[in-house]
């Protein structure tokens, strides 16, 4: 299905809901991108609700953004010659208005969220930032987080690796960690099949102890190519 026609059946769906249910929605848009899962191959992310930044965290006047992914719609039917467009959207389009309304019933985690967002602005602009702030992102599998449309892979470790392997999106990748690197390490991939939206950031961290309590630690940055591993 064309990306315009998409758009028009998505805006006629959205006109089919109860007003109550969209109440604090602040747009229901179609997005070109595709959006691949983070771990398993050949599933992709078809939609999402997006909170928007508040001044005050109240449920009575909180907003969110809900999203469908057109390059993700199309990739799976790519997939399934059964894929039924209509079907899917339908059920996309109010799962993630249901979301809207738990993140109304937990109006509180959206602090959380917000100062994850904040410490990744400071991350991208260089400025100090407490290195486990995607801790505070959105969980979407063990040891994967996402804070708005960057994905951070994190990993555990008792001291820096010569090198290090992890999955994305259902392949197997290593990359080689800088030898002047100390933990913790925030590792931006790139060259990886089927990236985020954003970016791909590899996290190297020691278990948290109580010393961590009275230091703080300047984390080390790198941006690295991606090798797929067999």
């Amino acid at each position: 299905m064309r990306y315009s026609d998409f758009e028009a059946m998505v805006r006629r769906m959205a006109g089919e809901l109860p007003p109550e249910y969209l109440d604090g929605i602040a747009d229901i848009t179609v997005s070109r991108h595709t959006l691949p899962h983070p771990l398993r191959g050949e599933i992709y992310t078809l939609g999402e609700c997006i909170p928007l930044p508040a001044a005050e965290h109240d449920a009575r006047t909180l907003q969110s953004r809900v999203v469908l992914y057109h390059g993700s719609f199309h990739a799976l039917a790519a997939l399934d010659d059964a894929f039924d467009w209509r079907e899917e959207a339908w059920e996309t389009l109010t799962h993630e208005v249901q979301h809207h309304l738990e993140w109304k019933a937990n109006a509180p985690r959206l602090e959380a969220l917000d100062r994850a967002a904040e410490a990744n602005f400071a991350r991208q602009d260089g400025e100090p930032f407490d290195p486990l702030f995607y801790l505070d992102g959105e969980r979407l599998a063990d040891g994967v987080y996402r804070v708005e449309g960057d994905y951070f892979l994190d990993q555990v470790v008792k001291q820096l690796p010569a090198r290090v392997h992890f999955a994305w999106h259902g392949r197997d990748y290593a990359v080689t960690p800088p030898a002047n690197a100390a933990l913790p390490a925030l590792l931006s991939i790139v060259g990886v099949e089927h990236p985020p939206p954003g970016e791909l950031v590899l996290v190297l961290r020691r278990r948290p102890g109580w010393r961590d309590l009275f230091r703080r630690v300047q984390p080390t940055l790198a941006a690295l190519d991606a090798v797929p591993v067999a």
